[in-house]
This record gives C-alpha cells, structure tokens and sequence, in this order.
C-alpha cells in the first residue's frame, strides 16, 4: 500500500480547462482567507493567555470569537482540499484497479463529496435564519449568532461547486483514457 499524494496546483492546470482554474483560484483565495482568520485566532489567544497569566489583561469573549470563526474558517478549506485531491481515500480494495476505474470511484466519490456539501451549505443557511429570526446573541459579546454561522455557508457551497467539477471532469478523464 502506498501513500496518496494530493496533486499539485501546478500539474492541475493543465487538466482543468479555464473554468476548473478559475474554480481552483476562488477555492484558493477562500483558504487563504481561512487561513488568516485562523492566524487572527492564534494572535487573539496568544495576546489573552499571556495577558491573563501575566498583567490580568484578557480579550474580552475570546472564547467566543474563537467558537464564532474557528467553524466558518475550516469550512473554507474544504474545496481547496477537494481540487487537489487532499481528500482522505483508502485504497486498500482499489490498489491494483485500472487507472480508468479509479477515475470512474473517485467521480462517484466525487458526486457524494459536492451533495453533501450542498446539503450542509443548505442546512447551515437555514439553521443562520432560524437563530436570525429568533434573535440569538453570544453570552458575553452580545454578537449574533447567525452572522458566524452564515459565514460557514461560502464554503460548503464551493464544496458542493468543486464536487461537482469533479465528477464532470473526472469521468471526462475516464472517458478519454488520460488526464
């Protein structure tokens, strides 16, 4: 058995065509953007933990905003991780397939990957409406609470997006015999 290896930005241009690039820069940018809230986070708890054990200074909710963004900045990985095949696959049982069929599994995974996240893209919008309508704020911030749950929305929906692409793309590679 061998380590899989998620491809490289760079070996997928080629392959993609213009939409699949344009697909793979947005999933890009929004794991960028992920990736600096999360730098945020890290800054906001460092900045409270040595406040607090040093001159009794603390962020005031850092529990919270971290609660609040941690969810909506891991959303945004999701497609990124997608494209490039960084998805976590199990080969055990298709080791000495075909190249084709594995094309051919990975469309179908593909498929279920870009359902499930329009599903939870879909159940998080309306999961935020709810706790909008019903008027939910965080304990110590007063912030509402939608608002962080609406920002998880974005990247399912790219999920579901760059699944999709990858079903079509996947089986038109099947469909030719190469990348």
């Amino acid at each position: 058995m061998q380590e899989p290896k998620p491809a490289t930005p760079f070996a997928l241009k080629d392959s993609f065509g213009p939409g699949g690039n344009f697909l793979l820069a947005l999933a890009r940018l929004m794991a960028i953007i992920g990736g600096l809230i999360f730098v945020g986070l890290v800054l906001m708890s460092v900045v409270s933990i040595v406040g607090r054990k040093t001159v009794g200074f603390v962020v005031p909710g850092d529990v919270e905003v971290l609660q609040m963004l941690a969810a909506a900045a891991s959303a945004s990985f999701f497609p990124y991780c997608h494209l490039l095949h960084g998805d976590i696959k199990v080969d055990f049982f298709t080791h000495n397939m075909k190249q084709k069929t594995l094309w051919i599994i990975d469309a179908f995974g593909s498929l279920l990957v870009g359902l499930f996240g329009a599903l939870v893209a879909w159940r998080s919008w309306a999961g935020a409406m709810t706790v909008k309508d019903a008027g939910e704020t965080s304990m110590i911030l007063a912030w509402p609470v939608w608002i962080p749950q609406a920002f998880m929305v974005p990247g399912f929906a790219l999920l579901a997006v760059a699944g999709g692409y990858m079903f079509v793309h996947q089986l038109r590679m099947a469909a030719r015999g190469r990348p």
